[in-house]
C-alpha cells in the first residue's frame, strides 16, 4: 500500500473514522488536504483521538474556520484555494488521503474533489452508509470516480447490516466490498482497531 484516497457518497457517512481506522491498522500516515469547520479540533483531532500517532498526521494545506463545502467556506473565510497546492506529500510509508463530503463536493468554483483525485492517480475507497439512500448515492459516487478514470479499491460500509443494498452495490456498480464497520455502543481506539481488523481484510489494500 502507498497512497489511498478515503471518500464519501455523502457528508457524515464514516469517511474519517474509516481513514483511523485504516491508518491505526496499517501504520499510515493520515492527510486531509482541505478541512473546511475546526470545531472540536477538525477531522485531524477525530483521528488522533482513534488511535493514530501525532507524528503521523500530516497538516492540511488549507484549514478554513467554516463548516460548510470547502469553495463556500473558503469564499466566507477570504481564503483563494490554489489547487496547485494541494499535491499528497512525500511519507516514509504509506498514505490515507480523507476527502471532504462527497465525491462531487467542489474544491473551488472550477474544481470537484473528483476532479482532484483523477489529477493524483491514487486509488480510492468509497464509504457509505448502509441506511436508506444508500444504493443510489453508492453508485453515482462509483460512476463519477470511473468516468474521471479514478481507480476504485472498493467500497466499505458503515452502520448496521443491510445484506440487500450492499450486494446490490457491489452488483451494480462492478466494485469489491470491503467489508463494513459496525455501530459500536462506544467508540475508541480500541474497539475501531478490533471493529476493523474483524470486519475487514488488510491484503485487500495493498
Amino acid at each position: 500500500m502507498s497512497t489511498i484516497v478515503v471518500t464519501g457518497t455523502d457528508t457524515d457517512v464514516g469517511k474519517t473514522v474509516f481513514a483511523a481506522a485504516l491508518a491505526g491498522a496499517t501504520g499510515a500516515s493520515y492527510w486531509k488536504p482541505v478541512q473546511a469547520g475546526l470545531g472540536g479540533g477538525g477531522d485531524a483531532a477525530t483521528v488522533a483521538a482513534l488511535g493514530v500517532d501525532a507524528d503521523r498526521i500530516l497538516p492540511e494545506t488549507y484549514r478554513l474556520a467554516t463548516p460548510c463545502s470547502p469553495h463556500r467556506a473558503a469564499e466566507l473565510d477570504g481564503v483563494a484555494i490554489d489547487p496547485d497546492r494541494i499535491i499528497p506529500p512525500r511519507t516514509s510509508g504509506s498514505l490515507i488521503v480523507e476527502g471532504a463530503g462527497g465525491a462531487l463536493v467542489p474544491v473551488t468554483r472550477g474544481l470537484l474533489f473528483a476532479d482532484l483525485f483523477a489529477r493524483w492517480g491514487h486509488p480510492a475507497v468509497i464509504v457509505a452508509r448502509t441506511g436508506l439512500g444508500t444504493i443510489n448515492h453508492s453508485l453515482m459516487t462509483i460512476e463519477a470516480l470511473r468516468v474521471r478514470g479514478v481507480p476504485i479499491v472498493g467500497i466499505a460500509f458503515n452502520g448496521d447490516p443491510a445484506e440487500d443494498s450492499e450486494e446490490t452495490i457491489v452488483t451494480f456498480g462492478r466494485v469489491k466490498r470491503l467489508g463494513r464497520l459496525p455501530r459500536l455502543p462506544t467508540l475508541t481506539a480500541g474497539t475501531l482497531r478490533a471493529a476493523f481488523l474483524e470486519g475487514f481484510q488488510l491484503e485487500d489494500f495493498a
